[in-house]
């Protein structure tokens, strides 16, 4: 008897994969000006995630409006006026909260990071940042690639809603 051929599957690439995942994650967020997600993953294992939006325990923007829409702050501009962590900070964070190391780990986020992220992303010591969408940020950009720190965009269309 002749062994069937199987068919082969449409399995999405790893970095698809969590890229996906982290656009999942970020729909989680309550930021009212963008969502953004974040995926901390070592060895195709998922180690934290992380969603824009407000500390645990303090009411979302959702709740109390937008500080920098109320004061007109562009994007990429004074973070500090901003009740809400980035997803970066946040994935970061978590696994920090869990004990997980996360030296050497891929980001997979659905924004490119600004230069506060930036920064914390080169001392966590996360080796590869995998990126769906660009940001206003040519100091994030520049510290990235001088810490040697290797990004990959991945351009793709948003899976519709099911």
């Amino acid at each position: 008897m002749r062994a069937e051929k199987r068919k082969k599957t449409d399995r999405p690439e790893w970095d698809v994969y969590f890229i996906r995942i982290a656009e999942l994650v970020a729909e989680r967020s309550t930021c009212l000006r963008r969502k953004v997600g974040a995926v901390l993953v070592k060895e195709k294992r998922v180690l934290a995630t992380g969603y824009n939006g407000a500390p645990s325990g303090i009411k979302h923007c959702e709740e109390t409006g937008c500080l920098r829409e109320k004061l007109n702050v562009p994007s990429g501009e004074r973070h500090e006026l901003c009740r809400g962590l980035h997803a970066e900070q946040n994935a970061i964070i978590q696994a920090a909260y869990h004990g997980v190391s996360i030296k050497g780990s891929i980001l997979y986020v659905t924004c490119h990071p600004c230069s506060v992220c930036a920064k914390m992303i080169i001392n966590a010591g996360i080796k590869k940042v995998v990126i769906s969408e660009g940001y206003p940020d040519d100091l994030a950009r520049g510290m990235l690639k001088e810490a040697n720190i290797s990004v990959k965009y991945i351009r793709r269309k948003k899976s519709p809603q099911v």
